[in-house]
């Protein structure tokens, strides 16, 4: 070895195979176990580290993907960008992050720099229209941004349907439904939706109040307040479009006197946890946010993206925490 550096040479000679064997097993080709373990171990042993940029020139890519997400303080925002970039790592490439605060114009100005940097696609959790380049690749979180961009994102509509469904099995005869989100359409929408269906389809009376984002959350106050008459409130069973929703409108619910669940039962939306345990803020339906970064990833850096489906579905769950009568 030269100086300090070893090289894919000192690799080869360390692990006793070829030259190419080598370079197979950095690029990611198909090389027998056998061969594979001996160059990986060898690397180790030598301290040996892939030069990325060299091989982004000799490939044509630079092996790193851009994450765009409103922003890193809401838990889901942060588990998600946490499992696309493991998902990444696992496909040894990288990853930038870039915060939008869901603000159109910075959301553009990041599509703007990512084109700078040369990434070889984005994923993004965005709030609203974008002008994209056709030659570079994007999948999308939550929002429909056009025919020829995949989307993945939760069952939402199964979601609210589930969400009801529990409410009512759990004994609640009148049901509302709280929601705050963007302006623009996209699947979340559809949590409301699922959980109107079924109160439609069971006969039941349910209320439903609809915030965008940047609307004061003191008419969800409000809306309690006017439903609230001689110490009871008008419905037993509340659905949250979010977990964070569902816990500012626990704290609304006790001020006003009243026990969670044993007066309201109170189900949100995505399935945080507290400090990343295993501990929930409250009952709730739970994103499958692993599967949804992988399979993002896996669409984005598919060698052939024509049959890309339009939208991707994935399962939701159920999960008790305290804010119903399990």
């Amino acid at each position: 070895m030269k100086g300090n550096m070893p090289t894919m040479k000192d690799v080869a000679q360390e692990a006793g195979v070829a030259l190419g064997t080598v370079s197979k097993v950095f690029n990611g080709l198909p090389v027998g176990d056998s061969y594979r373990i001996k160059v990986e171990e060898a690397a180790k042993r030598l301290g040996y580290q892939v030069n990325q940029y060299a091989r982004g020139l000799r490939s044509g890519k630079t092996f790193t993907v851009a994450l765009i997400v409103p922003g890193l303080e809401h838990p889901f925002f942060a588990a998600l960008a946490h499992q696309v970039c493991a998902a990444l790592a696992q496909r040894d490439h990288r990853m930038l992050v870039y915060v939008t605060a869901s603000r159109p114009d910075i959301e553009q100005s990041c599509i703007n720099m990512v084109r700078q940097n040369k990434v070889d696609g984005i994923i993004g959790l965005t709030y609203n229209p974008l002008e994209l380049d056709e030659d570079l690749p994007f999948v999308s979180i939550d929002r429909r941004l056009g025919a020829d961009i995949p989307c993945v994102s939760a069952d939402n509509f199964g979601g609210g349907r589930m969400a009801a469904e529990k409410l009512l099995e759990l004994g609640c005869t009148r049901l509302a439904f709280l929601h705050t989100g963007s302006v623009n359409p996209n699947e979340t929408d559809q949590r409301g939706d699922g959980f109107e269906c079924v109160c439609r389809a069971q006969g039941i009376s349910c209320d439903a109040l609809r915030l965008k984002d940047g609307d004061d959350l003191e008419l969800f106050r409000e809306f309690l307040r006017t439903h609230f008459n001689n110490g009871r409130l008008d419905f037993d069973g509340i659905f949250c479009s979010t977990d964070l929703l569902a816990w500012q409108v626990r704290n609304m619910l006790e001020g006003l006197g009243l026990r969670v669940p044993e007066d309201v039962q109170l189900i949100g939306f995505d399935g945080i946890r507290r400090f990343g345990g295993q501990e929930l803020y409250g009952s709730t339906i739970v994103q499958p946010v692993q599967r949804m970064a992988e399979t993002a990833v896996d669409i984005l850096l598919a060698k052939d993206r024509s049959t890309a489906p339009a939208l991707v579905c994935l399962p939701v769950s159920y999960a008790p925490g305290g804010t119903t009568k399990e």
